[in-house]
């Protein structure tokens, strides 16, 4: 039989609804009688049972994916077992699948005919592309934005890492685990405006305190 699928990447910074977008994508394909399974990288330890969970409450259950899960071989397993071919797969916090992972989900999409979802971030606390999420960018079939606003107006691009204070970090590994007390999203213009006043608040003269005015 001839199936015909893609490799999808949707990406926006936290807080731009991609979990609630995937959830309600799975609850519409569950009306339709629609093959789809929900997946999740185990690295996301917020919970503590196998469920993809939004921020404005609901939930569904989902299949963990470890750091050493061959996903196609999990597809190929499936079909083995059960002559199952999924139709959706729908792959929450995608950022952090491995490069290999990407593939192996192209290959998917490539040999099964699935369809591919991942939902992920773009970027870090640094603005660094997470490795998954690169993969992503040089061979899903279709990429789309999620797009959010930052409190100033502007898009919001980084997701900027805070400490206790809400002050902005800028040091630490890439990967820390966390909600509204540890991540704002905000635009280019001030997460580096908030960077800089930071820097200038612990290393400048305080007798430089009037000139500390200019447009950045």
């Amino acid at each position: 039989m001839y199936r015909k699928g893609k490799l999808y990447f949707r990406y926006g910074t936290m807080g731009s609804a991609k979990t609630a977008l995937l959830l309600t994508t799975a609850y519409n394909f569950e009306e339709r009688h629609v093959d789809y399974l929900c997946m999740k990288p185990v690295v996301d330890t917020r919970e503590n049972s196998n469920v993809i969970r939004s921020r404005i409450g609901i939930e569904r259950e989902c299949k963990w994916i470890y750091h050493n899960t061959d996903l196609y071989n999990f597809a190929k397993e499936l079909y083995t077992a059960e002559k199952r071919i999924v139709d959706w797969y729908l792959i929450d916090e995608a950022q952090f699948l491995t490069e290999r992972q990407v593939d192996q989900l192209s290959r998917v999409v490539d040999d099964f005919g699935s369809n591919v979802v991942c939902y992920g971030l773009r970027t870090d606390f640094k603005s660094r592309l997470f490795e998954g999420s690169r993969r992503l960018f040089e061979i899903a079939d279709t990429i789309d934005e999620i797009k959010s606003t930052c409190n100033c107006g502007h898009k919001t691009i980084i997701n900027a890492r805070i400490d206790s204070n809400g002050n902005i970090v800028n040091e630490g590994a890439q990967v820390e685990i966390g909600g509204n007390d540890r991540y704002v999203a905000v635009c280019r213009k001030c997460w580096r405006n908030r960077r800089i006043e930071q820097i200038r608040k612990t290393e400048l003269p305080l007798v430089f305190a009037e000139e500390d005015n200019f447009d950045l």
